[in-house]
């Protein structure tokens, strides 16, 4: 019975499965981004804090994009487990570090999606992910012009708390 849903699906069943895979990613995402916020909001890093925050939310975004897409084309989204997130920081730019190591994995994964749907012609599917490539070379852009701030104005004193309140306006 389970095979013959599968079959009636909008999108292909491989595409699903991976969609489904994005769901962890993404879940996983939001959830190291709120433990990165909590280490800027223990380290009086207000803005940076409201960043990784407003990273998280984004993040679960996308996740449920994908949930309903997959369920709007007959799938079967899954709610992911989420497991393995790391409260241990060192520093802010540490942090933004890990923050593009992040972001660059989930636009290869993005990215292998839609090399998969071409192989199998779900030009639905295909469509649909357009908009996290757009999405995602935005987002690496967002953290690398952070990772440039650390550049330009050191990590020590008064630099850091100055870096810290530029932040709010690095978003594209």
């Amino acid at each position: 019975m389970k095979d013959l849903v599968r079959q009636k699906l909008g999108i292909h069943v491989d595409i699903m499965d991976l969609l489904n895979e994005q769901i962890k990613k993404e879940a996983h995402s939001s959830s190291v981004y709120l433990a990165m916020a909590s280490w800027c909001d223990q380290n009086a890093l207000t803005y940076s804090a409201k960043f990784f925050y407003d990273q998280s939310a984004e993040e679960r975004e996308h996740m449920m994009k994908i949930f309903h897409f997959i369920n709007d084309n007959g799938g079967t989204a899954y709610s992911p487990e989420v497991d393995n997130i790391s409260h241990d920081f060192n520093s802010l730019q540490k942090i933004f570090e890990a923050a593009l190591d992040q972001e660059i994995a989930i636009t290869k994964s993005i990215h292998n999606i839609v090399f998969r749907c071409r192989k199998v012609q779900d030009l639905a599917s295909e469509y649909f992910l357009q908009w996290f490539v757009q999405e995602q070379m935005e987002e690496e852009q967002t953290i690398r012009r952070a990772l440039d701030l650390f550049d330009l104005m050191g990590t020590e004193g008064i630099a850091l708390k100055l870096l810290d309140e530029r932040i709010a306006q690095i978003r594209g």
